[in-house]
């Protein structure tokens, strides 16, 4: 009955709308209510695309032209239902989507920006040049509008209509962003490299985003051009694109209702504006301004603050989480990693040269070394972030040279990083259940539906989450934002992100930096009690006390290549890594050992 309220609260909502727009006969306001609604579409998904997957885009004008002209030829030459046409308008729209995304984003930041301005552009010489299908400055008519019972719709059957259209997008787009999805789009924006490393597929969530802005886009013009049954190229304009992304900003960046704030503000200016178009213009870039360095959260941030509510809301913990059971996977004596001639040049210098080297089931390993050794760029060749110049890794039987992270964490290499990489803004328990992305079998039809077995698969990525919180002292900070936790703390809730990706192989790099010793004790106690259940370790660590306390397996590298492995006690006694880290002869101290364990 919960997951029904929201929804129940919405057709209510709408439903008020109906009788008050009911009411209305002047065909001047319901205009202005059917455009609130057509601009809320643009917005709603336009806040998917900036608010959550972070990617800024300025072409969105070109994507509702393509809505509006695709139902425009449907429906003026073929014998198409208009209904049919409408909904076509919205796919064609996302098919234009997918075919700007995969080229753009390729790049990045300004960069993104740029190249969607110039695919708006584009498409406004298109509409505007090539008169003889698109119809140029004096634009196609007769454009066959739906109709009910055999009769065209009058304009407050078009409000109800869009409005109808508007509550569906918002529940079907909060399916999304408040699951699995709307994680993965919030961690691209945050870090794409730790996103990666958790599972999500980064450059398909960009395309996601984009697909969804576009469809919702591309609605919207398919119902101007409708309604009006006439379209010309003065609709699309660049004016129309830097509109839809005013109205996220204006309204909330990444807020659930900054879209229809953003939506009815800026038409109700827009209204009283349209006599005065310089004016106009000048308080649209105005706003603009204004949104981006006054205020940055929009309308809806400074209202959550004035409520003291954080901008995305809390989550909520569920009880049966702490007494979920741990089930990591099992010990076995068999080999789990092999690296061979491993080698990596960055110009003259070589992290890397000829490292081999295996790591066995169940068994705590450390690559130790000086600064500088190379310890951080293997842990990257073996997760896939930097990939390697030459040489073979083997992963459970599989090789893994080439594939990208999001594949090698799927097949069960979990990790940390040296300098954090937690998605700060995010709660801690959404930090964690981001590590479950790859375990989640919910796509993105059954997320968009909120199908049973989607919330099925929330709901145990919840308790897995909240057990592995519990397992490194962290269930009573759940709810806290991961980024205002101390130093020593993000540090567990990275541990905790990287254990729930199920992995067979857990690489910490330096998880001890940065703490204090008593810090550093209980780390080690915890990996202790990791390993005894029997997952595999392979950590980089400069706190040799914790590393010869707990590893069964030392590797030793000095400038890129190998001096010594063993256990910690061979490895202490090596007159290799003696000099390597003392940088005196061997031989010059019988109570050399004794000072590398220091």
């Amino acid at each position: 009955m919960k997951s029904l309220k929201h929804p129940l609260a919405v057709f209510a909502a709408v439903a008020v709308l109906v009788v008050v727009t009911g009411g209305i006969s002047n065909d001047y306001y319901l205009r202005i209510a059917f455009m609130m609604c057509v601009y809320y579409l643009c917005g709603v998904g336009m806040n998917v695309l900036v608010g959550y997957a972070g990617q800024k885009s300025l072409g969105q004008a070109g994507l509702f032209a393509a809505g509006a002209y695709s139902v425009a030829l449907l429906t003026t030459r073929t014998d198409i239902d208009p209904w049919l046409a409408l909904g076509l308008g919205g796919l064609i729209s996302g098919v234009c989507g997918v075919l700007v995304a995969l080229p753009s984003l390729r790049v990045k930041g300004p960069y993104l920006a740029m190249v969607t301005l110039a695919f708006g552009i584009v498409i406004e010489k298109l509409v505007t040049e090539w008169t003889d299908v698109f119809g140029g400055a004096q634009g196609l008519f007769g454009i066959r509008a739906p109709t009910w019972q055999g009769q065209a719709l009058s304009m407050n059957q078009w409000v109800w209509f869009a409005l109808g259209l508007c509550a569906v997008a918002h529940l079907l787009i909060r399916n999304l962003v408040s699951g699995r999805l709307g994680r993965a789009w919030l961690s691209l924006q945050a870090d794409e490299i730790a996103a990666s490393s958790v599972g999500v597929r980064v450059y398909r969530g960009k395309v996601t985003a984009f697909v969804v802005a576009a469809v919702t886009c591309g609605l919207a013009g398919a119902l101007v051009a409708q309604q009006n049954q006439y379209i010309n190229s003065d609709f699309i304009n660049f004016h129309l694109s830097i509109f839809i992304l005013l109205l996220v900003l204006f309204g909330g960046v990444g807020s659930t209702y900054g879209p229809l704030v953003g939506a009815v503000g800026l038409t109700i200016i827009d209204a009283a504006l349209s006599n005065w178009p310089s004016v106009q213009h000048f308080v649209y870039g105005a706003l603009l301004l204004f949104a981006l360095y006054v205020m940055p959260g929009g309308v809806m941030g400074v209202l959550n603050r004035m409520l003291g509510r954080r901008a995305r809301g809390s989550t909520e913990r569920a009880s049966a989480g702490a007494a979920c059971q741990l089930n990591l996977r099992k010990a076995g004596g068999e080999e789990l990693l092999t690296v061979k001639d491993l080698s990596k040049a960055y110009g003259g210098v070589k992290p890397a040269q000829s490292v081999s080297y295996r790591l066995k089931r169940g068994h705590v390993h450390a690559l130790i070394g000086p600064n500088g050794a190379g310890k951080s760029t293997m842990i990257n060749m073996l997760t896939g972030v930097v990939p390697p110049d030459s040489g073979e890794i083997t992963f459970g039987g599989q090789s893994m040279v080439g594939k990208p992270a999001h594949q090698i964490c799927c097949l069960g290499m979990g990790r940390t990083f040296q300098n954090l990489r937690l998605f700060g803004d995010l709660s801690v328990l959404d930090n964690v259940m981001l590590g479950r992305h790859s375990r989640m079998r919910n796509g993105f039809f059954a997320s968009l539906l909120a199908l049973p077995s989607s919330r099925k698969e929330e709901a145990a990525a919840k308790d897995r989450s909240l057990a592995l919180l519990q397992l490194v002292g962290l269930s009573h900070l759940a709810d806290a934002p991961a980024g205002s936790l101390p130093y020593g703390l993000q540090r567990r809730v990275e541990l905790a992100r990287a254990l729930a990706t199920d992995p067979e192989l857990l690489l910490l790099d330096e998880p001890a930096a940065g703490l204090n010793p008593q810090e550093t004790a209980e780390l080690g106690d915890l990996l202790v009690r990791i390993s005894r259940m029997g997952l595999s370790i392979l950590m980089v660590e400069h706190h040799m006390d914790m590393v010869m306390r707990i590893s069964d397996h030392v590797i030793v590298l000095d400038y890129g290549v190998k001096i010594a492995e063993g256990t910690p006690a061979q490895v202490q006694a090596n007159p290799k890594v003696v000099q390597a880290y003392l940088g005196t002869e061997a031989t010059e101290t019988s109570d050399a050992p004794e000072r590398v364990a220091a």
